[in-house]
């Protein structure tokens, strides 16, 4: 796999920085989170005008036919500027299970919409007991004829806030198979509580109180939704990833701009030789988290899925981990500024302690590495 960028992604990297340097600075940002609203959307609109949204969508449903490295660029620059809007919830998770498990039909009518940011879909496949990895699986669907019956809750939901639909993952009560359905926002039934979250973004828990839908709601066939959802899930764990390699990236650069300003003794404390070993470390947790995300990579576009899950749980451990190193040793290094809310470096650390806890844990995702992944059904 070619990790070298040619001229198209190259100028998507560049046209994803000039914005997020343009209109993401800090202070934008921080009014963003204080509407709570989960971002802009003259921003999400933004996203569509430049086909971020539509990049790695299939070019037959109105796509770019783009690659998971282009959503893996579009994430790493919006994690450089920690942007809230919920690129990785509804325009990868959500838009890569659908691409992965809908029917013709369903993507010919939903995928258009989605790259052209008239409408939003979350995926709704975390629960309680799962705590962000893909199962165990507890909503039960209960089939009563032409009809489905819901009851159940997912928690933890990314770009729920906002959303049209939600494609909900569910445990056929007959068979135990894993079904997806697409649920409208507004279902009766249906109660919703949002969430904010430590880094300033938003989530919802979805609690399906004798939610009813028709059998038109399932998502591709009825008990074949967990490879799709898998393959959702793998973009959307890559595109996070990815996401934390930019936090890191900006936490290294604010951090070396600081000690070269920053004097003690009438010296910059850059100069000091234990401060370059400590900022020389960070850069080299962040090049081996690097490394890591072009494993995944490589993985989620060659290898066979038990192969492909297992590399994600070890990049997913390994990367979350790294950032909160990284970014911790970023506060470290700016002394009690780095503590303070008015000052952007403690905002890095706030989202890799979030975004580790995203789609599972690295302490899941080590267990899940060292236990094979086998506990899946169908990935034997």
């Amino acid at each position: 796999m070619d990790f070298n960028l040619n001229s198209e992604q190259q100028q998507l990297q560049d046209s994803v920085r000039r914005f997020v340097d343009k209109a993401y600075g800090f202070e934008a940002r921080a009014a963003l989170v204080r509407q709570g609203q989960g971002g802009s959307p003259a921003n999400w609109r933004t996203f569509a005008d430049n086909g971020w949204l539509a990049a790695a969508l299939p070019e037959a449903y109105g796509g770019l036919g783009g690659s998971l490295i282009d959503t893996a660029l579009i994430a790493q620059e919006f994690g450089r500027a920690l942007v809230i809007e919920p690129y990785v919830g509804c325009a990868v998770l959500a838009a890569q299970t659908l691409v992965a498990g809908g029917t013709a039909a369903q993507k010919d009518r939903l995928l258009p919409l989605l790259g052209e940011g008239t409408r939003r879909i979350a995926l709704a496949y975390s629960e309680p007991g799962s705590r962000g990895m893909p199962l165990p699986v507890t909503l039960r669907a209960e089939s009563l004829w032409d009809r489905y019956v819901l009851h159940g809750t997912k928690s933890l939901v990314l770009g729920a806030p906002g959303a049209d639909e939600f494609i909900v993952c569910a445990q056929a009560a007959e068979t135990g198979a894993v079904t997806l359905l697409l649920i409208g926002a507004d279902t009766p039934g249906l109660t919703r509580q949002r969430m904010p979250l430590h880094d300033g973004s938003l989530a919802e828990e979805l609690v399906f109180d004798g939610v009813e839908v028709d059998a038109t709601a399932v998502l591709g066939k009825p008990g074949a939704g967990l490879p799709a959802l898998l393959t959702g899930l793998a973009h959307g764990t890559v595109a996070l990833c990815a996401e934390l390699v930019g936090v890191m990236e900006k936490a290294i650069e604010v951090t070396a701009d600081y000690l070269k300003t920053r004097k003690q003794f009438g010296v910059p404390i850059g100069s000091f030789q234990a401060l370059q070993h400590r900022i020389a470390d960070m850069a080299a947790e962040m090049e081996l988290a690097r490394s890591m995300l072009f494993a995944a990579l490589a993985s989620v576009e060659n290898d066979e899925p038990a192969t492909r899950q297992r590399t994600l749980s070890a990049a997913k451990a390994l990367i979350g981990r790294a950032a909160k190193t990284v970014c911790a040793q970023a506060i470290q290094l700016h002394g009690g500024i780095g503590m303070t809310e008015e000052y952007l470096v403690g905002h890095y650390f706030k989202r890799a302690v979030v975004a580790d806890l995203q789609l599972g844990s690295s302490e899941q995702h080590e267990a899940a590495y060292a236990s094979g992944f086998t506990s899946i059904r169908g990935l034997e």
